[in-house]
């Protein structure tokens, strides 16, 4: 996967990592988070509709579309982020197995977020929801 003179030896902040276009499946997708190169939900292949609405209500810095990127699995979910690394952002977690069932935590630019774990219950904060998925 990956183009020339996309691969670093030195890991980028994420949000100065370029877009990998390349058509990828589910089962490529690696368990732990890619430091050189950012993988776009438009090229999952198997990419539900609603990851691919993940991006509608963020607000972008640049006036240019914001993007889905590709961030790691967590137990048997595949953990995406629409938005920055800081401020405001939607993270959406697919079910590797059931791409129907996803969660997701909206993250606003004050610190302050929310969203339901799955254990369905509430999660003021990005950690304690994330730690819902293992």
């Amino acid at each position: 996967m990956g183009g020339p003179g996309l691969v670093t030896d030195v890991p980028l902040p994420a949000d100065d990592r370029p877009f990998d276009d390349t058509p990828i499946h589910t089962v490529d997708l690696p368990d732990t988070p890619i430091r050189d190169r950012n993988v776009p939900a438009e090229a999952w292949v198997e990419a539900p509709d609603a990851l691919l609405a993940a991006a509608e209500g963020i607000p972008s810095a640049d006036g240019r579309p914001v993007r889905i990127a590709y961030k790691r699995r967590l137990g048997g979910w595949l953990l995406w982020r629409a938005g920055p690394a800081k401020g405001d952002a939607r993270y959406m977690a697919v079910h590797a197995d059931d791409l129907d069932r996803h969660l997701s935590f909206r993250l606003y630019a004050d610190g302050t977020g929310s969203g339901v774990g799955a254990d369905e219950a509430v999660y003021p904060r990005f950690r304690e929801w994330k730690r819902s998925l293992l």
